[in-house]
């Protein structure tokens, strides 16, 4: 084989790895911004809406937002949550609720997206919501 087919072969094939990671980093940057813009006037919100919805029906739960998430927390049990976080890992970045729920000495954890195939951006209240009240059945 020629060698300068070979080095062709490997330049094209950097090249194409760079465009990607450019396309990327640009879908990654971008769901971030969109991601904070959720979270602080959708998520948090609901999750205040909702924490307050269960302290009326004698369920208390407490809401935190540590960096970049929002958590949902029953009283006297801090490792007992559901979270709203963005997941940047894959190709397409997408907003993931984890669950974590003690069993006996065991602590179960699921992960999930707020809404199958939703891009950052078109997240609604409504999701958060249908969200949350289906997770909170594991909690009552």
């Amino acid at each position: 084989m020629d060698i300068a087919e070979v080095r062709r072969r490997v330049r094209a094939a950097i090249a194409t790895a760079r465009a990607a990671a450019q396309q990327r980093q640009a879908r990654v940057d971008a769901a971030s911004r969109e991601y904070d813009t959720f979270l602080t006037e959708r998520a948090v919100p609901v999750f205040h809406s909702f924490a307050a919805a269960l302290a009326g029906e004698g369920l208390r739960f407490k809401v935190f937002t540590p960096a970049g998430s929002v958590r949902l927390v029953p009283d006297g049990a801090p490792e007992d949550y559901i979270e709203v976080d963005l997941d940047n890992s894959g190709d397409l970045p997408q907003v993931v609720g984890r669950i974590s729920r003690g069993r006996g000495r065991r602590q179960v954890s699921t992960e999930r997206p707020v809404k199958d195939g939703a891009g950052v951006g078109t997240l609604t209240d409504e999701d958060v919501l249908e969200f949350l009240t289906a997770e909170i059945v594991r909690f009552v």
